[in-house]
């Protein structure tokens, strides 16, 4: 269910829309079965109006159930997912050496492969991860600190991705800005052992993403 998750999570504006024009054409057949069914005169006609009446007014608090359970999908479930369902099978990594730490050169290479803009998008103040560095073994939960605070902010996450591939997993996120602090944790122990990318990525109010910042980190569990 995590990809579901996930998915409606990334497209929360436009189900917002789409339930926003069904709740309007729900509102509108209410009205207009209310005023048939005060209107008429005869048994049948009133209960014809009656049932259409009720057909509508279930449609309308069905949308109003999927309002809900997309504000707390999007606000709760999918932050909190964990990263492991895109480990499905280890992928074939000529860095990993398990006795040794990234090397600056190492980093340097991995940072070219696959991605965007190198690392870029790191800017002092604004989007930055301060822990764990660049090159970092890390193990078991760790802390991410760092900073994600940008005018016109919306909200920030933070994710993770094998070296060498694109296919990047939310660990968490939150909507309130972090300056020089902990922007969350990540437990290294739902993903292989190996080289990843980890990447902090703001997104402002209006849900532009901005240039996520990106290290290069190696997960050594016992």
């Amino acid at each position: 269910m995590g990809p579901v998750y996930r998915t409606l999570a990334s497209y929360e504006p436009l189900i917002y829309i789409v339930l926003a024009i069904g709740a309007l054409f729900a509102f509108r057949r209410m009205w207009r079965s209310w005023q048939e069914w005060r209107d008429s005169v005869y048994g049948l006609e009133r209960e014809f109006a009656l049932r259409r009446l009720v057909q509508a007014s279930g449609l309308a608090l069905l949308i109003l159930a999927l309002v809900f359970s997309e504000f707390f999908i999007a606000t709760f479930i999918a932050p909190s997912l964990p990263a492991s369902d895109i480990m499905a099978t280890p992928t074939l990594n000529l860095l990993v050496t398990p006795a040794e730490t990234l090397s600056p050169e190492t980093t340097s290479l991995a940072v070219t492969q696959g991605v965007p803009n190198g690392m870029s998008g790191c800017i002092a103040d604004k989007i930055m991860i301060d822990a764990p560095t660049p090159g970092d073994d890390v193990e078991g939960t760790i802390s991410i600190t760092g900073t994600a605070d940008v005018p016109n902010f919306g909200f920030y996450k933070y994710e993770v991705s094998p070296m060498g591939s694109q296919n990047w997993a939310t660990i968490a996120a939150n909507r309130n800005p972090v300056r020089n602090e902990e922007l969350g944790k990540w437990n290294t122990a739902s993903v292989t052992n190996g080289d990843y990318f980890l990447r902090l990525v703001i997104t402002d109010n209006v849900g532009a993403s901005l240039d996520p910042c990106v290290i290069a980190v190696r997960v050594l569990n016992q």
